[in-house]
């Protein structure tokens, strides 16, 4: 399935970029939250004529992710949480947890754009999390669970 992008998808393209994807991956994901269009004589002749204001959203897109980003890595949190004698908690802390955290602190934060390859929180102590704000720009916040 060809389709153009209108924004630019990690390991895929970039805005504009004409690619070709799986049907599924078309279908089900890029057309509907409007990542893509399908590659038509129609949609690339509109494309065409939209490009500098697509592009100009793309850059302003950008800039808030840039600033977000400026913000975030000045954060430090604390979460208590319960947990044993030996520092091992009481449940986890995960990307919700985090997110409503960071959000708590001043600066919207969804849940998708947390990012924790190793999984959920499950030991007291200090962390670096990951936060996936844009496609080129990512957040460090130090997050330290405190046991109570």
């Amino acid at each position: 399935m060809e389709v153009i992008l209108l924004d630019n998808i990690g390991k895929l393209g970039g805005l504009g970029d004409q690619v070709t994807v799986k049907p599924g991956y078309g279908r089900n994901y890029l057309i509907p939250y409007g990542h893509a269009v399908p590659a038509t004589k129609d949609n690339i002749a509109a494309f065409e004529a939209q490009r500098a204001e697509l592009e100009a959203q793309a850059a302003e897109r950008l800039r808030e992710a840039e600033a977000r980003a400026e913000q975030l890595n000045d954060i430090e949190l604390s979460l208590v949480s319960k947990a044993g004698v030996e520092g091992k908690l009481f449940g986890s802390i995960g990307p919700r947890d985090l997110a409503d955290a960071i959000s708590s602190a001043g600066i919207d934060v969804s849940r998708s754009e947390v990012r924790m390859p190793e999984g959920p929180l499950r030991q007291t102590g200090e962390y670096d999390i990951t936060l996936h704000l844009h496609a080129e720009v990512d957040a460090v916040v130090r997050i330290v669970v405190v046991g109570e």
